[in-house]
């Protein structure tokens, strides 16, 4: 949990960020914090397993492409479906803060020193990582959140008064 709590939060730190340049309205930098939890709807597994989508969808399924770059591309193009206008706005700010989400793993120790497929469908490679943290390490979360309550203060005090 601590792991999505993080990426959560850095997707809304950035945004902010980004708001300071240019204003974001907050229902965009909430459908961003939305799309920064899209890779990791591949945990759904452990309530549901695959057998139960493969006899549901009628062919061989593997929850664990939502993973990847082409599962976010999907999910931010059926979650951008669901609202009733501006599509192209809710793709791209899903797919922002699942890119968000892909970067930020992208950086974590894994037991081989290579990351994932998630590149997927664009090539198979698994690129080194440089092992910055551990996704169950609290020090993460505990990161996080000084990171977030550091650009909330900053924006609330110091930006909102110019």
């Amino acid at each position: 949990m601590a792991d999505l709590l993080t990426h959560v939060l850095l997707a809304y730190a950035g945004c902010t960020i980004l708001s300071w340049h240019r204003p974001i309205p907050t229902h965009w930098i909430a459908i961003t914090m939305v799309g920064s939890i899209l890779p990791d709807l591949n945990r759904i597994t452990l309530i549901v397993t695959n057998r139960t989508f493969e006899a549901f969808l009628g062919v061989p399924f593997d929850i664990d492409a939502l993973s990847t770059l082409g599962g976010t591309v999907l999910l931010a193009g059926i979650g951008s479906m669901v609202v009733t206008n501006q599509h192209r706005r809710t793709f791209a700010a899903l797919l922002a803060g699942a890119l968000s989400h892909h970067f930020i793993d992208g950086v974590k120790a894994y037991a081989d020193s290579a990351a994932g497929t998630w590149l997927y469908p664009i090539t198979w490679a698994r690129h080194p990582t440089p092992s910055l943290y551990v996704s169950s390490d609290p020090a993460v979360l505990v990161a996080a959140v000084s990171i977030t309550a550091i650009v909330i203060v900053t924006d609330r005090y110091v930006i909102q008064t110019k």
